[in-house]
């Protein structure tokens, strides 16, 4: 193939952004996957993210295969696999990344422009048909559905694989609590790869420098960068801010295939499930899958759904993406065992929306009952947790939501709602995460003076909560939540126990901890998506004993599915 490093993208403002040009060595016209990102298009996915190389490598050996792997790069396609195929691969380093200069400021509407411009830049090049489309997993998929509302002409079709669309309920605030992960996550894997930053890392197949020609003093890099940290702290409910981040999914009306991961609870998960419902998008597909954030996009798995859907709507080719099912879920049942089954909408049709009540026993149970009495818990222990024993095998798949009724010792509260499975032998069974090895079933999180709901929005398994306003409890008053866990899929054995905690603090299991070379902490069922900043959350306000009310009939709503 040819390699064009480094070639100038100029936007509207003068700035020239950075570019890799991976194309077919024939001539012709192809069509172009563009990428565009924070990550150093010239980091070498071997170097700055080894842990996770080093296990997709071992658990994943057709990764490797068929390719040197010299052109591999974090959460982007191995040009070495599509080239081939009649591809060329466009690699961008965002504005005040890698090699490209400028004002570092994730998500903005000048990256989206930038975005559109690059798109648009590719679509007119001498060696690209006019079809442009994109790919990539995180940050290069959820700036897709961005990208998609903006309508740049030549963008013809979107793979979203593992990528959030709503920058406060899925990045920055998880039910008004703010998470930690985008702290480390600028500090340790943004940072690093700033454009003037010292690294000392080098292209392996240029020998340049991957943050550009020139070193950059420690105050110009950070007058260069926005602190996405301290904006999200000191913006605790919705605004401006947070909606330039968040895309119209009404304006998406390209085609699309949106690829959830069940264990991706704390950031992508719910953008995908909410994109493919909420776009507009007449030709839309949804895949759902299991194991780590990286390895299903570059299985022969993961590539060959990308190619069909890519080649049908950038090269017209007859490949039988026509017959492929609208959603196509991998269900999981334990052991990390999961088997493909083809659905026709999301949530599904069949679903049986059951009801399961919380008793002061600690159980759960179809049954109503009298629904008296309360049951308080210390939010800084491991909470309450609510069990049911199931006779028969029951699925589980699609959103769930709880209805609970609480008061607090304090002026709020911070619910945090943990959806399990245990075994015969009353063992926590985990599952492998997009990033934690070990993690519960579900997740959910709301913040009780956050409970302020759109009704327009909402729906029966999925309540919407406006964010805009807060409504501070008085002390001991009962109020009424309705809280949102996110997606999920299990199927659950005969015997084994289906459990609920709700807790005031982030679940953690009894099992090792596990760490990746990017991540700051060890993970104990998390992973990196945690809520434990003390200026959000300062002990003396969420540290106050929480009591649960029974009168008011609490009950969890699950995706029950019956047997075909």
């Amino acid at each position: 193939m040819k390699i064009d490093w480094d070639v100038p993208l100029l936007m509207d403002d003068g700035l020239p952004l950075r570019a890799d040009v991976f194309r077919p060595d024939g001539e012709g016209k192809y069509p172009a996957l563009l990428s565009y990102g924070p990550y150093g298009k010239g980091l070498a996915f071997q170097e700055g993210y080894k842990t996770a190389w080093d296990i997709m490598a071992r658990e994943n050996p057709d990764v490797l295969a068929g390719s040197s792997n010299r052109y591999q790069n974090w959460e982007v396609v191995d040009p070495e696999k599509w080239v081939p195929d009649g591809y060329v691969c466009v690699r961008v380093d965002s504005r005040g990344a890698g090699r490209s200069p400028g004002y570092l400021c994730h998500n903005s509407a000048r990256e989206t422009k930038d975005i559109h411009d690059c798109i648009e830049w590719a679509a007119k090049q001498p060696w690209c048909s006019g079809k442009v489309g994109m790919n990539g997993i995180s940050y290069y998929a959820s700036n897709q559905w961005r990208a998609a509302a903006a309508k740049p002409p030549h963008l013809a079709a979107i793979c979203v694989w593992e990528g959030w669309n709503d920058a406060y309920r899925e990045s920055a605030r998880h039910g008004g609590i703010i998470c930690s992960f985008r702290k480390n996550w600028q500090d340790m894997q943004v940072k690093t790869v700033q454009h003037g930053y010292a690294s000392g890392k080098k292209n392996p197949n240029t020998g340049e420098p991957v943050c550009g020609p020139e070193v950059l003093p420690d105050a110009d890099l950070l007058k260069n960068r926005e602190d996405m940290w301290q904006a999200f702290l000191s913006r605790e409910t919705w605004d401006d801010y947070y909606a330039e981040r968040s895309p119209d999914l009404s304006r998406v009306t390209i085609p699309l295939l949106s690829a959830a991961n069940w264990g991706g609870q704390g950031l992508h998960t719910r953008g995908n499930f909410e994109g493919f419902v909420r776009s507009k998008s007449k030709d839309k597909w949804l895949e759902a899958h299991g194991g780590s954030h990286w390895a299903p996009f570059y299985t022969d798995y993961g590539r060959d759904l990308q190619k069909r859907f890519f080649g049908h709507f950038l090269k017209n080719e007859k490949n039988g993406w026509d017959q492929q099912p609208r959603v196509l879920l991998n269900v999981r049942h334990p052991g990390e065992k999961f088997v493909p089954r083809r659905e026709n909408e999301w949530p599904l049709a069949r679903t049986k929306w059951t009801r399961l009540y919380l008793k002061k026993d600690l159980s759960l149970s179809e049954a109503d009952g009298k629904g008296e009495g309360t049951v308080s818990y210390d939010p800084m222990g491991n909470g309450l947790t609510f069990s049911m024993q199931v006779k028969k095998e029951t699925e589980i798949t699609g959103p769930s939501a709880l209805k609970l009724f609480v008061s607090s010792a304090t002026n709020d509260a911070d619910l945090f709602v943990v959806l399990r499975v245990f075994d015969p032998a009353g063992k926590e069974v985990l599952f492998q995460g997009a990033l934690d090895p070990k993690t519960p079933v579900g997740q959910g999180w709301l913040r009780a003076s956050h409970r302020k709901i759109d009704a327009k929005k909402s729906l029966p398994y999925r309540p919407w909560h406006t964010h805009d306003e807060l409504r501070k409890l008085k002390k001991d008053e009962v109020v009424e939540l309705d809280i949102e866990i996110w997606p999920t899929c299990i199927v659950v054995p005969a015997g084994w126990k289906i459990a609920l905690s709700i807790r005031g603090r982030d679940y953690e299991h009894d099992d090792a901890a596990a760490t990746l070379s990017n991540m700051k902490h060890p993970m104990k069922g998390c992973g990196p998506f945690t809520h434990d900043d003390p200026t959000d959350r300062p002990p003396a306000v969420f540290g106050g004993k929480v009591t649960l009310h029974f009168g008011g009939k609490p009950f969890i709503l699950l995706p029950i599915i019956p047997e075909n």
